[in-house]
């Protein structure tokens, strides 16, 4: 055995490693345990109330009315909700972001840069009451007065709310991701001739992509995950969604009615939490699953 692999096994069996290695794993598996009590704390309290409803009941019933004399507890309008809600948060929030993450990485100056991502970490700090206030003082009214409604508090004030939430994720990431590109793919493309504006679009930017990837996936799970804000601006009815219409997320469905909620319906308060909580790891492994296959 050579002497570096000797001093190697002498520090690895040293009191101080061995209780550090000891240490960091019993945190590890911490984070597992955590996972594992929320999962069977939603399953065992989640599962009673969806046999007593009815699966098909529960999750394609489009009639939520838990405190009436004959309760229904359809949830389809608050999954598709959530749906439509995330995909058009999204669909504005990552080409401004990416574009934005480009202009800091690749374009901006080091002053305007340095600004910008000030600017953009204090996005990320803001409480999302905050955001909602902003969005009932600003976003809501507006919406009313563009399209000519009795209230701006829908789908669309909501949406833009989110993507206002989900963009200092998607630009940090995908920022931190360009910067990751080595210097000598960029250089050769210029020294192939082509423009620095085709270099960082079909050089840095499919480079990076899988860091950019990774900044979409946690943008997917603020969208879904937020509650207060949209619940502040979306209006909180139950109502099968439209981008002009008042609507409730799944989130806010929760949030809204487990205050008051008792019986039967504070256990589809618990259901409702569970095909949320499956909802996003669904998502969360098939994006990370596209991801790992795109690096394979």
């Amino acid at each position: 055995m050579s002497t570096l692999s000797a001093a190697k096994t002498k520090k690895a069996n040293s009191p101080v490693e061995l209780f550090m290695h000891g240490l960091l794993t019993v945190f590890g598996l911490t984070s597992i345990a955590f996972v594992i009590f929320i999962t069977a704390f939603l399953v065992v309290s989640g599962i009673p109330a969806i046999g007593k409803i009815g699966f098909t009941n529960f999750l394609f019933g489009t009639v939520w009315k838990s405190t009436a004399a004959d309760p229904k507890f359809g949830i389809l309008p608050f999954i598709l909700t959530s749906i439509y809600g995330m995909a058009g948060a999204l669909l504005i929030a990552i080409p401004v972001g990416l574009l934005c993450a480009i202009y800091l990485s690749k374009m901006a100056g080091h002053v305007l840069a340095e600004v910008i991502r000030s600017a953009v970490e204090l996005l990320a700090g803001i409480p999302s009451v905050v955001y909602g206030l902003v969005g009932m003082i600003i976003i809501v009214p507006w919406v009313a007065k563009s399209f000519g409604l009795a209230s701006g508090a829908t789908l669309l004030a909501a949406i833009i709310v989110l993507s206002i939430m989900v963009l200092p994720s998607i630009i940090s990431m995908s920022e931190t991701a360009l910067n990751a590109v080595p210097k000598e793919y960029e250089e050769a493309s210029l020294a192939l001739g082509a423009t620095w504006t085709e270099t960082v679009f079909k050089v840095s930017v499919p480079a990076a992509k899988s860091g950019i990837a990774a900044a979409i996936v946690q943008g997917v799970g603020r969208a879904i995950g937020e509650a207060m804000a949209v619940m502040m601006v979306s209006g909180n009815v139950a109502n099968m969604p439209g981008l002009l219409k008042s609507v409730r997320f799944l989130t806010t469905a929760v949030a809204s009615e487990m205050s008051y909620a008792s019986g039967l319906q504070r256990q589809a308060l618990y259901s409702i939490a569970l095909v949320l909580f499956i909802f996003i790891m669904v998502i969360m492994f098939v994006l990370n699953s596209a991801i790992k296959k795109k690096k394979d």
